[in-house]
């Protein structure tokens, strides 16, 4: 070989490796450019070309070549999963394409709500899950889903826990449920586990952890007003101790199924439901909503009162009067009643 030759091989090379450097530079930094954090959504009805439009619509993308020569070079085709795919300003193509390869997804912070229905607590889980509100309500109503896990269709709102939870967006249904009962075995730890020992005594019945939920979740409903939650939790033990009826107006209009009413009257007293602490003595079957967690300790650290009864002040502060004798309460309901009147609410 020539000298000529041999300096024309070391050109060729040189180009080939400077070009094979500037590839590989260019493939390793190229990659997207929202303007601010997004998430590539993949749900069961996904395959690899809806996978790359998404990929366009939210990342932006200069052009998706480098992403189809890995995607390529690894057969991503026949292994696109489900999940959620963290993309910011910076993330390289063989970032993604190596998360969607192992299934590596950015965990949702699951927020479970303190909400008045179980419909509309698996529509608040749906909005933030692949899973939709319907195959999450007909997991709640299968019997042998409910029996597994210990519950009835009336006390399984007393199954979630208010909080945020890390979980994975595509997590299935069993999962979730799974992960719900995890919980609410953390939240009734040994010190809460005690006071729910300690409160049969005063409550004059043998309370459990459903029986102390469904008795937050008339507190609940009664006040959002936490400082009174404990006051009015020992008011309505002292009414099962001595077994009067609970008289809650929220279980009333639970009993209704009307929640737009503001008023309860005589005729909703009438209506015949377990429910409707009016017509029946003791708590109700189960929780009339999902109560907050304060609502829950408010019942395990209840005040010590001879409360009998309450009526909202006629300030409407969302605060109550709270009486000791009938004739004490005739006087605080009066006044609310005419408040009532001057607002023209019916």
């Amino acid at each position: 070989m020539s000298k000529e030759t041999r300096k024309l091989v070391w050109i060729v090379l040189g180009c080939l490796t400077l070009a094979a450097v500037l590839g590989t530079a260019y493939m390793l930094r190229s990659g997207y450019h929202p303007e601010e954090t997004v998430y590539l959504l993949i749900d069961d009805d996904d395959d690899y070309d809806s996978v790359c439009h998404k990929i366009e619509d939210i990342g932006h993308p200069a052009d998706m070549t480098v992403f189809h020569v890995y995607a390529q070079a690894i057969n991503l085709k026949q292994r696109i999963r489900t999940g959620r795919y963290e993309i910011n300003d910076g993330t390289s193509v063989l970032t993604l394409v190596k998360h969607l390869r192992n299934h590596q997804q950015t965990p949702v912070k699951l927020l479970v709500p303190s909400v008045r229905t179980l419909s509309e607590m698996a529509g608040r889980l749906s909005r933030q899950l692949m899973l939709d509100s319907l195959t999450i309500v007909n997991y709640m109503l299968d019997e042998s889903h409910l029996q597994a896990m210990g519950y009835s269709s009336e006390t399984l709102p007393a199954l979630f826990i208010p909080n945020t939870y890390e979980v994975y967006w595509d997590i299935s249904a069993e999962d979730l449920f799974a992960r719900l009962q995890k919980e609410n075995e953390a939240f009734w730890n040994r010190n809460r586990t005690r006071l729910l020992e300690n409160l049969s005594e005063y409550a004059g019945e043998e309370m459990t952890k459903e029986k102390v939920v469904t008795l937050a979740s008339i507190v609940d409903s009664e006040t959002s007003n936490n400082g009174e939650k404990p006051t009015i939790a020992a008011l309505y033990m002292n009414r099962m101790r001595r077994q009067m009826a609970l008289q809650s107006d929220p279980t009333v209009i639970f009993a209704v199924g009307d929640f737009s009413i503001k008023r309860v009257l005589h005729e909703h007293l009438k209506m015949d439901s377990p429910y409707n602490t009016y017509r029946n003595i003791g708590l109700p079957p189960g929780p009339i909503r999902i109560p907050s967690i304060a609502g829950i300790d408010a019942v395990l650290n209840h005040d010590t009162n001879d409360y009998i009864y309450m009526c909202a002040k006629e300030d409407f502060s969302g605060t109550h009067n709270f009486a000791v004798s009938y004739a004490e309460h005739q006087r605080n309901a009066a006044r609310y009643t005419n408040a009532l009147n001057e607002r023209g609410i019916h």
